[in-house]
């Protein structure tokens, strides 16, 4: 196959081109003490069999047979999700042989990395035959995830061994969603404008999660890309999944403090797992039935994340609620059990195995949990109701897009919503501070 790529990072050109390489191995770049220095993999070995002809001695030298390495695919229904893949194992491999900086300098949160393929003969099956890949501040989003405790061999796997999956949520300004095949991080597609709001928080987020080791209930940002595919960009960024990747979820509400048109529309109300509101929760009369110890330590994060985000001067965040009802979820695994008792019944009687490299032998490889249980370093924001609760309940709460700065054009708003329903309603538009004071109050009332 014919490969042609362009590649810049921290703003050095690089230029390569070969008849037949392999795509993993395309180029890598080491980072000691802050200057960047590039180098490549591909070497080119020859080497021909000799017998060498001595006056007394005839040695015989012996064949060598050569393996083709097995290229890795990146198989998914949408381009765009190809090269998503592509990108971050492809990022991932490069990174793992830089080292890790004692702490980060300023160009960090500016720096990126970008690299251009043009492959005329590769299956347009698999891969599309032009893209770009560009990454921002990869140095800051590894250190990110080492602080909140995700290895980076488990974060490629998750992103790239099988195609992530559609999500039906829908975000602000027709936000797309995926999930990584396992669960685990969520793939939302974003602004431009959400990209620089990155850029601007970046460097005083990477530094209150320092401070706060990692214990928040704001998104765990693990990677920001830029993808362009047929001329099309796409900006992406990729977060520890709020939910479980094993106890299903069958009500999920977005809290925001304001009752003013916070009701789910009847479109959102026809779908699986429709997203509820604050005027739906408190019809519901749905209450968080946590312990006190539990609730302290929730509320305790909660009053500190959103006491930063005000500093920030950001504010429409929500809380994403998720409830795991633990014995429809334990009947509905019997009754799942039985229809599968069944159809084996009417099988041949055959038995068919998991494969050793199956998608789904990662996880299953883990100690079983019992009904309700969770494991507390994947599930992070998981909290388990208490004994005295009315149902047996476990909850998944993490403050949600955080992106939103109050501008010229929220101030606009604010005031138009107040022309309209008054001084007094309870409007989403609202200064940063009193959209936190707000927030925070309307949730320690959920919290009995």
């Amino acid at each position: 196959m014919t490969l042609g790529l362009n590649i810049l990072i921290w703003g050095f050109p690089i230029n390569c081109n070969s008849g037949s390489m392999l795509v993993d191995n395309l180029f890598g770049y080491f980072l000691h003490g802050r200057n960047l220095m590039t180098h490549s993999y591909l070497q080119k070995e020859e080497e021909k069999g000799r017998e060498k002809r001595l006056t007394d001695v005839k040695t015989k030298t012996k064949k060598k047979h050569f393996v083709a390495q097995k290229v890795k695919l990146f198989r998914a229904s949408d381009p765009l999700l190809s090269v998503l893949m592509w990108g971050i194992n492809h990022s991932i491999n490069e990174l793992s042989h830089v080292q890790i900086p004692i702490m980060l300098m300023p160009d960090d949160f500016k720096a990126y990395s970008k690299i251009k393929v043009d492959n005329h003969l590769f299956n347009k099956e698999n891969m599309p035959s032009h893209f770009k890949f560009k990454e921002y501040c990869p140095l800051v989003f590894r250190t990110l995830r080492e602080r909140f405790s995700i290895d980076d061999q488990d974060f490629q796997n998750s992103l790239t061994r099988s195609a992530p999956l559609v999500s039906e949520a829908q975000g602000r300004s027709g936000a797309r969603f995926h999930t990584s095949y396992d669960k685990r991080y969520v793939i939302k597609t974003i602004s431009s404008e959400d990209v620089a709001e990155m850029h601007n928080i970046l460097k005083k987020y990477h530094q209150y999660i320092v401070e706060c080791h990692g214990t928040t209930l704001l998104p765990q940002f693990l990677g920001m890309y830029r993808l362009t595919v047929d001329g099309d960009e796409t900006y992406m960024i990729v977060t520890r999944n709020v939910f479980s990747h094993r106890l299903s979820v069958y009500k999920k509400y977005d809290l925001k403090g304001s009752t003013v048109a916070r009701e789910a529309s009847d479109k959102e109300k026809a779908k699986e797992l429709p997203t509820y509101k604050d005027n739906d929760f408190i019809n519901d009369g749905q209450k968080i039935y946590i312990d006190e110890e539990s609730k302290k330590t929730f509320l305790d994060k909660l009053r500190k994340d959103v006491e930063f985000l005000a500093l920030l001067k950001l504010m429409d965040y929500s809380l994403l609620v998720g409830i795991h009802d633990v014995e429809r979820a334990e009947q509905e695994e019997v009754e799942s059990e039985d229809n599968e008792g069944e159809e084996e019944g009417e099988s041949d009687g055959g038995i068919v195995g998991t494969p050793p490299d199956s998608p789904s032998n990662t996880l299953d490889s883990a100690k079983p949990l019992s009904p309700g249980d969770f494991d507390p370093c994947i599930d992070v924001y998981a909290i388990k109701s208490h004994d005295n609760s009315p149902r047996k309940e476990v909850y998944f709460m993490a403050v949600i897009d955080i992106l939103q700065h109050y501008d010229a054009k929220k101030k606009a708003a604010h005031a138009a919503k107040t022309v309209k329903h008054g001084a007094g309603a309870e409007i989403s538009t609202v200064n940063p501070e009193q959209y936190s004071k707000r927030f925070y109050d309307f949730i320690t009332t959920i919290l009995p």
